[in-house]
C-alpha cells in the first residue's frame, strides 16, 4: 500500500461527526480525518462551512487497506449509513454542507462507484442524489471537530443522532468492525 491516492476516497454524508465515528470501527481503515471539500474558500473554518457560503461540503477522509477492505464495501457501508436520496440535508442539519457526497481520485474508483450506486438504489423509493465528482480538494478541519465523538460521547447530539448509526452498524455490518469499543 504505497500510494495512497488508490486507497484514499472522500466521503459526505451530514455531519462529518456521525461519519467519522461509524467509519473509526471499520476494519482496514488506516487513517481517518474530518475536513471540508469542494469549496472555493482556502482553509475555511467550521464556522464558515457551517454558514453555507463557501461551497464546502463537511467530508471524512479514509485511507484503507484494499487488502483488508474493499471500497465497494466501504461505499455499501456508506450508502445504508445515511439517506442518500436527500438533497442538501441529513435529518434536522440542512444545507449544501451537509450534501451526500463522494469525491473520487480516479477512473477506477468512479467506476466502483457507479457500480454501487446502481446496487444500492434498489434499497431506496427514491432516487440517489449523492454528489459524485473527481475530488477538487480536501482542507483539513480543526483538531476540535477530529475525534469528536469519542471526546464528547455524552453530548446529546452524539447520542441522538450518532449512537443509533453506530447501531445500525453493529446490527448490519459486524463482520467488518474492530473489536468493540463503544
Amino acid at each position: 500500500m504505497n500510494n495512497n491516492k488508490e486507497n484514499q476516497i472522500i466521503l459526505g454524508g451530514g455531519c462529518f461527526w456521525c461519519l467519522e465515528a461509524t467509519f473509526r470501527l471499520v476494519k482496514g481503515i488506516t487513517n481517518l480525518v474530518v475536513g471540508y471539500s469542494d469549496g472555493n474558500v482556502d482553509q475555511p473554518t467550521y464556522e464558515q462551512v457551517c454558514q453555507g457560503n463557501t461551497g464546502h461540503i463537511e467530508v471524512i477522509r479514509l485511507i484503507f487497506d484494499p487488502t483488508i477492505i474493499s471500497l465497494e464495501t466501504i461505499l455499501t457501508i456508506f450508502f445504508t449509513l445515511h439517506d442518500p436520496t436527500s438533497l442538501a440535508r441529513q435529518g434536522n442539519d440542512v444545507g449544501y454542507q451537509y450534501s451526500s457526497a463522494v469525491f473520487y481520485t480516479n477512473n477506477d474508483q468512479k467506476n466502483i462507484i457507479d457500480q454501487v450506486v446502481l446496487k444500492v438504489s434498489k434499497l431506496y423509493t427514491k432516487p440517489i442524489v449523492t454528489i459524485i465528482k473527481l475530488l477538487k480538494n480536501f482542507n483539513l478541519a480543526e483538531e476540535e471537530q477530529q475525534d469528536y465523538f469519542t471526546k464528547h460521547p455524552n453530548q446529546a447530539y452524539c447520542q441522538i443522532i450518532i449512537d443509533p448509526k453506530i447501531t445500525k452498524l453493529r446490527q448490519y455490518y459486524s463482520h467488518y468492525l474492530i473489536s468493540d469499543q463503544h
